[in-house]
C-alpha cells in the first residue's frame, strides 16, 4: 500500500490584527483573552513585532460559531 501526498503546496493567507477584527467582529482585547484562554486560534510570530492569524483557522473558529447557534435555535 502505498501512501500519496498532496503535490500541491499549501498556501496560507494570514490576517493581521486590524483584519481578524473586522472578519470576526471582535475587539483586540476580546481577541487576546479568547487565544488565552485558548478559545480562538493561537496567532503565528512573522517578526519581532508582527504577528498575525491563518485565515482559514479564523474561517473555522466563525463557522463553528455559527453552528454553534444553530444548534441552540433547533433546542427550541
Amino acid at each position: 500500500m502505498s501512501i500519496v501526498e498532496d503535490s500541491e503546496p499549501k498556501s496560507f493567507h494570514i490576517l493581521r490584527l486590524a483584519q481578524v477584527t473586522q472578519v470576526t467582529g471582535l475587539c483586540r482585547s476580546m481577541i487576546y483573552q479568547l487565544e488565552a484562554q485558548q478559545r480562538f486560534p493561537r496567532r503565528i510570530l512573522l517578526s519581532t513585532r508582527a504577528v498575525g492569524w491563518l485565515e482559514g483557522e479564523v474561517q473555522e473558529w466563525i463557522a463553528m460559531r455559527v453552528e454553534g447557534r444553530r444548534m441552540v435555535s433547533r433546542s427550541y
